[in-house]
């Protein structure tokens, strides 16, 4: 085996591995709490409640799209809000529903605002800039809800593990930020562009410039907080979401559960990155985190599963719209980048 190709066989190897223990920690919380009454439970729920959890899911898109595009903006030539909306909705199906790490929506969203006539470098700069922006966003969401949680005079085992999560995520961003200012963006650059020289991939030369693009982004403190603005204001649409599936489960809570429930659910998902979809992992959270409220197992894996039902209903048409989107750049050769390699 060539060196060029053990990295692709362990890509291949890790999210299988990940899907694997994924699946089979689903099918043992199916087991232990009863998958006849939890599919009861999502049946009661009906279509008219899934329709509307999916429908309000489109709010909090719109939110994500419009951060998205905000801290892209600095970076000429910018697309519509429709566009990012589209490329959005395409981002959360890939990470959602394929195989592949919490990071091949990302990917792919690059990719395709590379091949319509956005540098690729500023391409890249802009999904990389919303990434860290929505995950800073996501660890004082997370804080928001440990401390509403911890106001309720619950402190048991549901919190340390999460303010432990929590603290390595503050880390890691704050090591992240400061290795921006400090240089990373150009030695990310120059490793990309050497990587591909390494591989003979030519279109890694259109990388250049992605250092530049990346600190344009972060330039302006008032576009990076009205960023991290719409961002807040989807994260808490998912809190209100919540509040939603549960109504239509015939388990009414309040806003603040609603809060604490979608956070760290959330937060359990995202330490869970290695597993495709979070597998098993989504449910054992809200498990752990409804038990506060008095919700029974059950009832939280229902919750989950009907999270889950709403992103096969919105992600399988956003697959196909990919693909659409892929064939139609394949057969229009003027919308792909056609700079020359240097």
């Amino acid at each position: 085996m060539s060196a060029g190709r053990i990295p692709f066989g362990a890509a291949r190897w890790g999210p299988l591995l990940g899907g694997l223990v994924g699946i089979g920690l689903s099918i043992w919380l199916l087991r232990s709490y009863g998958v006849r009454r939890i599919l009861e439970l999502v049946s009661d729920a009906g279509w008219v409640g899934i329709a509307c959890v999916v429908a309000f899911h489109g709010i909090q898109m719109f939110f994500s799209a419009f951060a998205w595009r905000v801290i892209a903006k600095p970076v000429p030539p910018c697309g519509s809000v429709r566009e990012y909306f589209v490329l959005r909705w395409i981002r959360e199906a890939v990470n959602n529903l394929l195989p592949l790490a919490q990071v091949g929506g990302e990917v792919v969203a690059s990719r395709l605002l590379g091949r319509s006539g956005t540098k690729l470098p500023i391409a890249i700069a802009g999904t990389l800039a919303d990434l860290t922006i929505e995950m800073v966003t996501q660890i004082i969401f997370t804080l928001t809800g440990v401390a509403l949680l911890l106001l309720t005079g619950y402190a048991s085992g549901v919190v340390r593990p999460v303010i432990a999560g929590v603290l390595v995520a503050m880390l890691l961003m704050t090591g992240l930020f400061a290795a921006l200012r400090s240089g990373f963006g150009q030695l990310l650059e120059d490793g990309l562009v050497r990587l591909g020289q390494l591989l003979r991939w030519r279109g890694a030369a259109h990388v250049q410039g992605l250092s530049e693009a990346l600190s344009a982004c972060y330039r302006e403190p008032s576009r990076v907080a009205r960023s991290g603005l719409w961002h807040m204001l989807s994260w808490l649409s998912g809190a209100v979401e919540v509040c939603l599936v549960l109504h239509f489960l015939g388990h009414d809570v309040d806003a603040k559960a609603g809060l604490v429930i979608e956070s760290l659910g959330q937060a359990a998902k995202a330490l869970g990155f290695a597993v495709p979809g979070s597998l098993g992992i989504q449910e054992g959270g809200y498990v752990a985190v409804c038990a506060v409220f008095g919700l029974a197992p059950d009832v939280a894996i229902a919750l989950s599963l009907i999270k889950r039902l709403r992103e096969a209903i919105l992600g399988i048409p956003a697959l196909f719209v990919w693909q659409h989107w892929e064939a139609r750049l394949r057969a229009s050769p003027r919308l792909l980048v056609t700079e020359t390699v240097p």
